[in-house]
């Protein structure tokens, strides 16, 4: 059996990979579509609140670089300086592609029941709990 870091880089990519070609139609990325809904939760959001929330999803560049490319696209506005909002036309889109997703998620889910993807859910948070409570200090050596 492979480790489960193998399973999760594949994991990722694969997910990344399908759904990046599944909203290309849009004229969105996985990263630009995961922007839009940080700002759609917080209509007063600025950007540093959308750099913060996906930090763990992308870099702060590539993150940039999806927030410039969705306003370019008039996904959303500034309605104020420093602050992002979805604007009409990208609110309205955006219910367009939460079909896509919907059917998205049903497809990278067959097979799986809830139970056990809320099982495995739970598995990784403790997991990543455990490792980033954990000081990165090496280990004292235990007397012979």
């Amino acid at each position: 059996m492979k480790p489960i870091g193998y399973w999760l880089n594949r994991t990722d990519k694969a997910l990344t990979c399908h759904m990046n070609a599944m909203l290309a139609e849009f004229g969105l990325t996985r990263t630009a579509w995961q922007v839009l809904n940080v700002i759609e939760k917080d209509p007063q959001t600025t950007d540093t609140e959308v750099l913060t929330v996906l930090a763990a999803n992308a870099d702060i560049g590539t993150l940039t670089t999806a927030i410039e490319t969705v306003m370019a696209d008039g996904w959303i506005a500034r309605p104020e300086p420093g602050r992002l909002a979805l604007t009409g036309d990208g609110r309205a889109r955006l219910s367009d592609v939460a079909e896509r997703v919907h059917a998205f998620r049903d497809l990278s889910t067959t097979g799986i029941t809830r139970e056990e993807y809320r099982i495995t859910v739970a598995v990784l948070e403790r997991m990543t709990h455990n490792l980033e409570n954990r000081t990165l200090s090496s280990p004292k050596p235990q007397p012979s």
